[in-house]
């Protein structure tokens, strides 16, 4: 018997020997041309990294990680092609192929999102505002997130074999069921939504919200992402975010520093006009000064157990490190100037009078009412 007579009268269930191998080899074939195209792929997106593209190397690398898929679903629908199955079978097994067909061209739109992603974010990064960036950021999320549901949804409609506007009808009887149950989602997404058009702050800027200082890293359609001065990372709901009380730091004009300088009450007037003196000419046309905004001292107050002189400047911009350092070189500045003016700075302290003092003399006598029982009148 000849080979060619055994692939044909050989039989494996209702299919001949030849159909059989054919149905594997077409599958291997498709499988190892989808792992080299994804090898060619990556391997491309490589060479116009260094040749200093940007797009197109998004573009083939999106490619490659759903080259396999969608070649494995090509594959398979065509070696069932040389298969001959019991009719039973054969819409259950067009239906699963289309399903998988459906699943890697959604997943290859799934990826090349990130296409449309790096365009808008490099016409962003072209702007000024932070804004862009929050919508960009947002347009990519919704575009993935409708791409999955269509994706579903198609799929359902081939394995029911229904049309897509009855599906559409009979998700809308559910809706109001998973509305009840995602109040706090829906919440979330108007809560975005106002965020976007307040603009309260954008990525990147310094915020406090509930005493939690720190710089916005992320915008989303459910949370907002704040990284902490000290490293923690908090995520807020966009629908309580939208509530609460924001402190924009990164868009103050300037920082203002407002001190008391205390000084002893037995410091003569003129020392005390002096050290006003002395302030004034530390502050005079300082670092950070703004002509609108020139500092400003007053001996405003008699504490308990000081004189208090209150000195107010305001530092432009609003660079806090800068002011820190300046702040400190005023410190020194005022701290040597005192020393050498022999103006001291007063600390909390207790006087005590005692009776014999001349120059507070106290005197004590008794009342007549108060004259005690037994003595002569």
């Amino acid at each position: 018997m000849s080979a060619w007579q055994i692939f044909r009268e050989v039989r494996v269930g209702d299919n001949e020997l030849w159909r059989v191998i054919l149905f594997f080899t077409v599958l291997l074939v498709f499988f190892v041309a989808g792992r080299v195209a994804r090898l060619q792929l990556t391997q491309a997106a490589g060479r116009l990294r260094t040749s200093g593209k940007i797009v197109w190397p998004v573009f083939l690398e999106s490619l490659s990680r759903s080259i396999g898929l969608l070649s494995s679903a090509i594959g398979l629908i065509q070696a069932f092609r040389f298969l001959i199955l019991p009719e039973r079978m054969s819409g259950s097994v067009s239906a699963a192929t289309g399903v998988l067909m459906v699943m890697a061209v959604g997943y290859t739109l799934y990826c090349v999102v990130d296409v449309i992603y790096v365009l808008l974010n490099r016409r962003a990064e072209r702007t000024e505002s932070k804004l862009d960036d929050m919508l960009v950021t947002m347009l990519r999320k919704s575009l993935r997130v409708t791409i999955v549901v269509l994706t579903i949804v198609q799929a359902i409609q081939m394995l029911s074999d229904r049309p897509l506007t009855s599906l559409i009808a009979g998700l809308g009887v559910g809706s109001l069921a998973i509305a009840l149950a995602g109040q706090e989602s829906i919440k979330n997404f108007f809560g975005s939504l106002i965020i976007l058009a307040d603009k309260p702050f954008e990525l990147g800027q310094r915020i406090m919200v509930d005493g939690h200082d720190g710089i916005v890293e992320a915008v989303g359609m459910r949370s907002t992402r704040i990284r902490t001065l000290d490293g923690n990372l908090l995520t807020f709901p966009n629908g309580e975010l939208a509530n609460r009380v924001i402190v924009n730091i990164s868009r103050r004009p300037f920082i203002r520093r407002m001190m008391n300088i205390t000084i002893p009450y037995d410091t003569p007037p003129e020392k005390v006009r002096r050290a006003i003196e002395i302030i004034k000419e530390l502050l005079a046309n300082h670092e950070g000064m703004s002509p609108d905004r020139p500092p400003r001292i007053f001996f405003n107050d008699f504490n308990a157990a000081s004189l208090n002189i209150l000195v107010i400047y305001w530092y432009h911009p609003p660079d806090f490190f800068a002011y820190m350092a300046f702040s400190e070189k005023f410190n020194f500045d005022l701290l040597r100037r005192f020393n050498e003016e022999g103006i001291e700075f007063a600390f909390p302290t207790q006087t005590l009078y005692l009776a014999g003092d001349p120059k507070r003399a106290l005197s004590a006598s008794i009342a007549p009412s108060e004259t005690p029982r037994g003595s002569p009148v």
